[in-house]
Formats: C-alpha cells, sequence, structure tokens
C-alpha cells in the first residue's frame, strides 16, 4: 500500500491510499471467507461454495464493498499514527473511490478533518480581568441551610397555600388561543417550586394556590423559546392543584452537627466554610482562566472543522442530560415537552461550542509556541500525590494507573503552567466579587 497526504479545505486533509493487485486479491478472499456464510447456491451448503461460483451467481463485484472496508481499516488508523506530527484527526472520514477505479487501480480516498493551526493574536502585554470570591457569614449560613434541607422530612400540607420550595402535584392544560397545543398538558405532575422547570411564570403562578383550587395562569413563551412555533406567544395554563408536600428542617444542633460528620455545630460550620472557600478560589481561578482566553479568542482565528463543533455541542447535551437525571427527568421526555428534537435542542450550544474549541486550540498553541514542557520530576510528583490521595505509594499507584493517565498528568501540568505565565505576562485586574 502506498499513501499520499495533501493538505484540503476547511481544515481537512485528502488522504489517498492506493493498492497493488496483490493487496486487492487478498482482501476480496479475506472478504469472501468472512462472508460466504450470508450467500446459498443450489448444490452447495451454505457458506461452503466456492468463491468463483458466488461471484458468477451473484456477480463479479459481490466481495467489492467488504473487501474495500478491510483495506480501509487495515490501513488508516496506520497513516494517522505515521503522520500524528503532520495532523491529528478529529473526526470520521468521507470515503470515495480514486477516479477510473478497476482491479488493476484500486484506491481510496478519505477526506479528514482535523485539528486545525490557530492564527494567535495578542496574548502577552494586555489586561485581563483576575476574579476572586469571598465567603461571606451569610454564604455560610445559606450553605448550612441547604444541608438541613437535603435531610429534611418531608411532610403533607393541608393547612396553608403552596409556597417556593414546596412540591406540588398538579393537572395542567396549556393553550394559546383557546386551542391545546402539544406537550402542554399533564396529569399528576410532580413540580419543585421555584426549580425553574417551566418557564418564567408559571411557578410564581402556582405559589398562593389552595388545595383543590382550579386557576388560569397567564405566561408568555420567551422569545428564544427552542419550539420556534411557540416562541413569544402568550399561552393560558389552566392548573389544578392536588397536593402540597412542604419539608420540615433539622434544628442546628450537635444531632445534626454528628449526622453531617463533625463533633460540634462549631466544627461542622468550619467545615463548611473551609469548603465554600476552596470552592471560591476554584471558581475565581477558572473565570479568569477563560477571561484570559476569551481575551485572546477577540484577535485569534482557526478554521475550525464541524467535527469539533459537534463533539463539544454533544459534551454540552450530556451534561444537560446528567442535571436532569439528577431530577428524575428523561431527556427525550424533557425535548418532547419543550416540543423539539435532539439535533434541534443541541444547536442553542453552537456559539458557545465554537468558542470552547477555539480557546482550547489557543491554548495549545500557546503552549507550544512558548516549548512549555512537564518535566519528569514533576510528573512523578504529581503521580505521587494522587497516589497519597488515595492511601497508596506511588510505586504501586502506578501498577494501577490507566496508560492515559500519565499523559493527562503531563498535559495537566502544561496547562498550569501555561496560566501562570499567561497571568505573569499580562495585566491583570482584580475583581472581587461576594461567592
Amino acid at each position: 500500500m502506498k499513501y499520499e497526504v495533501v493538505t484540503a479545505e476547511k481544515s481537512t486533509v485528502k488522504i489517498t491510499m492506493t493498492f497493488t493487485s496483490e493487496e486487492w486479491t487478498e482482501a476480496n478472499t479475506k472478504a469472501y471467507l468472512e462472508n460466504r456464510h450470508k450467500y446459498a447456491v443450489n448444490g452447495f451448503r451454505k457458506g461452503k461454495a466456492p468463491k468463483y461460483i458466488l461471484e458468477s451467481f451473484y456477480g463479479k463485484g459481490l466481495f467489492y464493498e467488504a473487501a474495500l472496508n478491510i483495506l480501509f481499516s487495515e490501513n488508516y488508523d496506520k497513516i494517522l499514527e505515521a503522520e500524528k506530527e503532520n495532523f491529528t484527526a478529529v473526526g470520521e472520514p468521507e470515503l470515495s473511490l480514486i477516479d477510473e477505479f478497476s482491479e488493476t487501480n484500486v484506491g481510496i480516498v478519505a477526506v479528514t478533518p482535523v485539528k486545525p493551526d490557530v492564527t494567535l493574536g495578542a496574548y502577552k502585554g494586555i489586561k485581563i480581568p483576575r476574579y476572586e470570591y469571598n465567603v461571606t457569614d451569610v454564604d455560610v449560613q445559606n450553605e448550612i441551610d441547604k444541608h438541613r434541607e437535603q435531610i429534611a422530612q418531608s411532610i403533607e400540607v393541608t393547612d396553608r397555600p403552596a409556597a417556593l420550595n414546596d412540591t406540588v402535584n398538579i393537572d395542567f392544560l396549556g393553550t394559546i388561543d383557546g386551542t391545546p397545543f402539544d406537550g402542554g398538558s399533564a396529569e399528576g405532575f410532580d413540580l419543585t417550586l421555584g426549580s425553574g422547570q417551566f418557564i418564567p411564570g408559571f411557578e410564581e403562578g402556582v405559589v398562593g394556590m389552595q388545595l383543590g383550587e382550579k386557576k388560569d395562569i397567564e405566561v408568555t413563551f420567551p422569545e428564544d423559546y427552542q419550539a420556534e412555533n411557540l416562541r413569544g406567544k402568550p399561552a393560558v395554563f389552566t392548573v389544578t392543584l392536588h397536593k402540597i408536600t412542604g419539608k420540615q428542617l433539622p434544628a442546628l444542633d450537635e444531632e445534626f452537627a454528628k449526622k453531617m460528620g463533625a463533633e460540634s455545630v462549631e466544627a461542622y460550620t468550619a467545615k463548611v466554610r473551609e469548603r465554600l472557600v476552596k470552592n471560591a478560589k476554584s471558581r475565581g481561578t477558572n473565570e479568569t482562566e477563560n477571561a484570559i482566553l476569551s481575551e485572546i479568542a477577540k484577535t485569534s482565528s482557526a478554521e475550525i472543522p464541524d467535527a469539533m463543533v459537534d463533539a463539544e455541542e454533544e459534551r454540552s447535551l450530556q451534561r444537560v442530560e446528567y442535571n436532569l437525571m439528577y431530577q428524575g427527568v428523561k431527556l427525550d421526555d424533557y425535548l418532547n415537552y419543550l416540543g423539539t428534537t435532539r439535533e434541534e435542542y443541541k444547536k442553542q450550544f453552537e456559539a458557545d461550542a465554537r468558542a470552547a474549541v477555539l480557546q482550547q486550540l489557543i491554548l495549545e498553541k500557546i503552549i507550544k509556541v512558548e516549548k512549555i514542557e512537564a518535566s519528569e520530576e514533576e510528573i512523578e510528583d504529581k503521580i505521587a500525590e494522587q497516589a497519597a490521595s488515595v492511601g497508596k505509594e506511588a510505586e504501586e499507584y502506578k501498577k494501577t494507573m490507566d496508560p492515559r493517565q500519565r499523559e493527562y498528568i503531563e498535559n495537566d501540568i502544561k496547562v498550569t503552567k501555561a496560566f501562570d505565565f499567561l497571568m505573569q505576562n499580562n495585566e491583570m485586574v482584580t475583581t472581587e466579587e461576594n461567592a
């Protein structure tokens, strides 16, 4: 097999693989052996007919497609490995045959999307915000109250109207100009008020309803609503309230503190504050790093292939799916309620996905241009740190490591050093906010 790689348009490479007659004959033989069980010919047991008999009965090119698949699968990944210093494939290739294909002129063309090069803009000597978040006593108390809610007892409420954070069981029917619309009705639906599960105005309208009450709630669908036929339209939801379930929070005392893994209320409060401070620091770091890359991206560019954007959109959709799972909601049911499809819903992430891909490419390019490396000592120290976190010695830990984990650690060190470099070489303007 011989191959040729040519840079093509829109961040793709054109890989042309050509094969000898011997290679083509061998691939056809493999295709015959792997597929002969699918065909029957009178006079032969199924799967036992000779290759020339099957070809004379079903056609000369019976095994051509399977043979081409064999040649491609046996050679494509080897080419990507051999060319890994020159390009990185980021999606599945589009396949075709070479012009004037024949048994003596066998060739496959693979147009493969690849990671694009980045034209870097200014990345040193610019003004960039640095975010820092302060943890207040109010933040600590709010977090403690969240913990109390998590182990609160659910109690059925009969002596007051529905309030925020209650779970209500309702029937609802949505209409526009008096006509029901798809996905706008349900019976016996459990809704936590304040969860933001419904469009603005709906949950607020249920707050204050009494048991057994029937009420019309007027709302307007957002202009950016997923279902185009509902965008910006006024609607009326007729809601019937069947049940109210509230929460009885435990007292903030030593018994509660021990349930939360602390010896006293003071120790528990200190533990909560420590975690919030750690989270605030992490949030500040993440937002600062995003601000750095966003600023550099303003003057940088890359011809990003659709495959990279699609992959990032899919990751965003998966995060939505996981969040819905925690609420006991299936993604398909949620999309059906919104009146949209998976592909339509995913498109709302396109702009953010494209920006995220560009920022990742910018970071990789800066690491390359500035020759930022991770030393063996730094990698070993990080491995030892991870081993200690799970109570193991470094050598014991390394025996169970996934082979890709070392590469991940190396890249993580490079990224950390890259952001340190960028913060040292730009004017970082601190912005302090409450967590």
